[in-house]
Parts: structure tokens; sequence; C-alpha cells
């Protein structure tokens, strides 16, 4: 006979910490690492404390899970892409407009980063799966910059992290300042339109900005 859960479930471990890990994204996406409540969690996941502790160690744990999984979930749609079989410039608007849809379309990521930036990366320290997840679009768009350059498409050698900074930062801010300069400028960043049209913006200032000619020393 399979095994059975406290609650009554078959036991199956993978699903269990799966379903554990969409409700703790919820859970402390809203209530911050300080008010998200173990004991909530159990509840939706119709699990139990103990069994949380059990599978991610504490609430810190769980946490920490989650962002790994956050992370691990935007680098896999990037590593889907196939980037390398596009034209340079092809291939930065691609990247480019999947990170704005991603977080366009996962507002609770883009709360999670904010609330590990309100705690100084204290937890994102210690995870070695992020550093490495990450490395990952770096490399991604090293090649692609590297690529536009040497075909010429691309006539700025511009570094890479500097070039995902201007993504996310672009992408990140819509998101996590929607509400406040919404209110301050009266617009809603939530409008087709205005989606449609920021997508475009930020692809063509970043290939704008690599086809420039770089100021002389």
């Amino acid at each position: 006979m399979a095994q059975r859960a406290e609650n009554g479930r078959k036991n199956d471990p993978q699903r269990t910490q799966a379903d554990i890990l969409v409700v703790a994204t919820k859970e402390f996406a809203t209530h911050g690492l300080a008010g998200a409540r173990v004991d909530a969690i159990a509840e939706k996941t119709r699990t139990s404390k103990r069994m949380i502790y059990y599978y991610f160690g504490s609430k810190e744990g769980l946490y920490l899970a989650v962002l790994e999984q956050s992370y691990r979930k935007i680098r896999s749609l990037e590593a889907d892409l196939q980037l390398s079989n596009l034209e340079p410039e092809a291939a930065l608007r691609t990247l480019i407009a999947t990170t704005f849809d991603h977080d366009e379309a996962n507002p609770d990521f883009v709360r999670l980063v904010s609330i590990e930036n309100i705690h100084h990366a204290t937890h994102m320290l210690r995870s070695d799966a992020i550093r490495d997840l990450n490395v990952s679009v770096i490399e991604t768009i090293a090649k692609i910059l590297e690529r536009g350059f040497e075909q010429g498409v691309f006539h700025r050698k511009a570094d890479p992290i500097d070039v995902h900074m201007m993504i996310s930062a672009f992408c990140f801010f819509r998101v996590s300042n929607r509400y406040t300069f919404g209110t301050i400028f009266r617009r809603d960043l939530s409008e087709s339109q205005t989606i449609d049209r920021h997508r475009g913006m930020i692809a063509d200032a970043v290939v704008s900005y690599l086809k420039s000619c770089p100021s002389p020393d």
C-alpha cells in the first residue's frame, strides 16, 4: 500500500513540497519574512507545520527555497529561448521581452526580491544555487553582445552585467513601483497599450545604447 501523509492523502514528497512552495511564495510575498506564518501555509496545503520543517528545516529555510525557485523559473524561461539561433538584435529583444513579460506576470517575484533587499540579501548570501543560476543570464547576454559586436550590429563593447541591470531595472520598476508611480502621475501601468509601449521602449533603449558609438576618453 502507498504511504499516506498525516492528512490522509497518499504520500508524494515531491508534489507536497511543490504545493508548499506555491503557497509559501504567496505568503512571503504578501506578508514578508517576518509576517508570514508557517501555520497558514500548512493549513492551505493541508499538511502540517512539522512536515514543512521536515522538508525545509525552518521558516527561513522555506523562504530561501522560495527565493531559489523564483530565480530558477526565470532562468529556465531564458534557457528555453534558444537565443543562439537568432540574430544578435533579435536575440536581445527576445530576452528583454521575456524578462518584461515574466515580471509583469509574476509580481510575487518582484515583491520577494524587494523583501530580500530589505534584509540586505542576508538569506540569498547562503545560497550557492541562486549565484549559480544567475551566472547563466550573464553568459547569455555576453554571447549576444560578442556576436553583435563581431558582426558590426553593436558598436559598443558593453559590460553584460550592466546590460542585465538596465533590462532588470526598467522591468522591475514597472511592477515594484506601479502603485506609487500610478498614484503620483495618474497613470495605470497595467493598461495593455502602456504595457506594449513600455516593452518596446526598453528594447529600443538598450539596442540604441549598444548601437551608439562610445564617447572618446
